[in-house]
C-alpha cells in the first residue's frame, strides 16, 4: 500500500491531477453539482470513519439495542443501523488488515458464545420450518455473532467504556421518555394500560415486556454511575434524573419480569453496599409489593386482581414452558430449531386454546430451540461471564484508586445487568437478541484492557496475591 505522506510529491500531484480530471469529466457528462460534491465529501466520511471507529460501533449498538429510529420513526428511512453496521465491518477490516491498528484476540467467553451460536446454526439442518430459522438467523443472529466479536476488538480503552456507559443511559432515558409519554397520552397501551413504543410498526419495544428489559440495560449504568464515589452534584443530579425515567418507565410497562429486573438490579448494588444482609431482605420483602402497587398490576386484564388463582397469564407461561419441554424432550440435541417454538406450539402443547403463543422465557426459549446442548452451553458461558466479572473486579484492586473505581463502575454495570437479564430473562424471550451479546462483549473487552493495564505496570505477580 502507498503511503502518501512519504511518497514522492510528484507522485501526489499526479493523483490529483488525475483524480479532478476524472471529477471534471464526470461532472461534464452528468451535469449534475452533485457529483463533485460527493468526491469532495467522501473522503472526509472515510477519515472520519477510519479515525474513530469505536463512535461507529457504538452507533450501531444504541440503535440496534434500543431501536431509537423505530421509537422516532422519522428515522426510519435513513437505514441507520444498517449503514452502521457496513461501517463498523469497513473500520474493524482496514484496521486490521491495512493499518494494524486494532490488534484480534480470543478468550474462552468468545469460544463459548461461537460454539453456542453454531450450534443453534447447525440444528437449522434439522427445523421443523427451516425457512423460519433461517430467516432469524440471515436477519438476527448472524448480525449479534459477527458484531458480538467485531465489539470486543473495537472497545480498546477505558475511556471508551466510560463514554459507552454514558451513552447508554442517555439512550434509555430517550427511549424511557417516549414510553412515559405514550403512557400519558394514552398511545399504544396493551390490555388498555401497559405501556409500548412503536407497537404498530412491530417494533421490538412494542411488547411491554421486551420494553422493560431493554430499559433495564441503562438502568444497571445510571445506579452504577450515580453510586460512585467522587462525583459532583449536578452529576449525580442528573443521573438520579436519569434513573426516575428509567424507574417510571419499567413501572409503566407493567411488567412482572421487570419488576424482577428491578429488584435483582438494586438488591445487587445493596449487596456490595450493606454489611448486614438481614437488611436487605427485609428491605426486599417491602420493596416488592410496594413495586407491584405503583405498577398497578391488579389493573392489567391479564394477570390482575380479577383472575382469581393462579392468572390467565401465568397458566400461559406454565403451558408455554411445558410446550418447550416436550420439544426438548423429543429432539434433545437440537431442538426444534430457532424461531421455531412459535410454529410448534400446537404439537406439544398440553392445552390448546385455539391459537400459537410465544415461549416468554429465554431458558425455555433455548432448550425447546437448541436442545439441551444448547441449554449447556448458554448456561456455562453465563457462568463464565459472572466468573470474568468476578476476576475483574478482584484484579483491578491494585490499580491507583482513579482507575479502579472507574473500572469497578463498568463492571457493576455490566455485572447487575447480567444478574437482571438472568432474572428478567427468566419471564421473557431474548435468546438471540442483543442484550446478553452486548454485556457479553462488555465483559471481554473490559477484562482485556485491565490486563494490558496491568501487564504494562507489571502488576501480575501482585494480582495473584491479591485472588489469593
Amino acid at each position: 500500500m502507498i503511503d502518501l505522506n512519504t511518497s514522492n510529491p510528484r507522485l501526489q500531484i499526479l493523483l490529483s491531477l488525475i483524480l479532478t480530471l476524472v471529477v471534471g469529466l464526470l461532472w461534464y457528462k452528468t451535469k449534475m453539482w452533485l457529483v463533485p460534491a460527493v468526491f469532495v465529501v467522501t473522503p472526509l466520511v472515510l477519515i472520519a470513519l477510519l479515525r474513530f471507529p469505536f463512535y461507529i460501533v457504538i452507533t450501531f449498538i444504541i440503535f440496534s439495542y434500543f431501536r431509537i429510529h423505530e421509537a422516532f420513526p422519522v428515522l426510519i428511512p435513513l437505514h441507520i443501523p444498517l449503514a452502521f453496521s457496513l461501517a463498523s465491518f469497513f473500520v474493524l477490516g482496514w484496521h486490521i488488515f491495512l493499518s494494524n491498528k486494532i490488534k484480534i484476540y480470543w478468550s474462552t467467553e468468545l469460544t463459548l458464545v461461537c460454539l453456542f451460536l453454531g450450534w443453534a446454526t447447525f440444528g437449522i439442518m434439522f427445523a421443523y420450518n427451516k425457512a423460519a430459522a433461517f430467516s432469524t438467523f440471515s436477519g438476527v443472529l448472524s448480525k449479534v455473532w459477527v458484531m458480538t466479536i467485531a465489539i470486543c476488538w473495537l472497545v480498546r480503552t477505558i475511556h471508551h467504556f466510560r463514554i459507552a456507559t454514558y451513552l447508554y443511559v442517555v439512550a434509555g432515558v430517550m427511549v424511557g421518555l417516549k414510553a412515559i409519554s405514550n403512557k400519558l397520552q394514552g398511545i399504544g397501551l396493551v390490555e388498555g394500560t401497559r405501556v409500548t413504543i412503536s407497537r404498530d410498526i412491530g417494533s421490538l419495544i412494542g411488547d411491554p415486556n421486551d420494553l422493560s428489559l431493554v430499559l433495564m440495560f441503562p438502568m444497571s449504568f445510571t445506579l452504577s454511575n450515580l453510586l460512585q464515589p467522587k462525583i459532583g452534584k449536578f452529576h449525580r443530579a442528573l443521573l438520579a434524573v436519569a434513573y426516575v425515567i428509567l424507574f417510571w418507565a419499567i413501572i409503566a410497562t407493567q411488567s412482572r419480569g421487570g419488576l424482577m429486573g428491578i429488584m435483582a438490579v438494586t438488591g445487587f448494588f445493596a449487596f456490595k453496599r450493606i454489611k448486614n444482609k438481614i437488611y436487605i431482605l427485609a428491605g426486599g420483602a417491602m420493596l416488592l409489593p410496594i413495586l407491584l402497587v405503583m405498577a398497578g398490576v391488579s389493573d392489567r386484564s391479564s394477570g390482575g386482581a380479577a383472575e382469581g388463582g393462579v392468572d390467565e397469564s401465568a397458566m400461559g407461561r406454565i403451558y408455554a414452558w411445558m410446550a418447550a419441554w416436550g420439544m426438548a424432550v423429543n429432539n434433545p440435541f437440537t431442538g426444534v430449531g430457532i424461531n421455531n417454538f412459535y410454529l410448534n406450539y400446537y404439537f406439544f402443547s398440553p392445552h390448546w386454546d385455539g391459537k400459537n403463543h410465544a415461549v416468554h422465557s429465554t431458558w425455555f426459549q433455548v432448550l425447546a430451540e437448541t436442545g439441551f446442548v444448547g441449554l449447556g452451553l448458554l448456561i456455562t458461558l453465563i457462568t463464565l461471564l459472572f466468573r470474568r466479572l468476578w476476576r475483574t473486579e478482584v484484579e483491578s484492586r491494585v490499580l491507583p484508586i482513579n482507575e479502579r473505581n472507574t473500572i469497578v463502575t463498568c463492571n457493576d454495570g455490566i455485572f447487575a445487568g447480567l444478574i437482571a437479564f438472568c432474572v428478567a430473562g427468566t419471564f421473557l424471550t431474548q435468546g438471540f437478541t442483543w442484550p446478553l451479546y452486548i454485556l457479553l462483549s462488555m465483559t471481554v473487552a473490559l477484562a482485556k484492557i485491565l490486563s494490558e493495564r496491568l501487564a504494562d505496570e507489571d502488576l501480575t505477580k501482585v494480582v495473584k496475591d491479591a485472588a489469593n
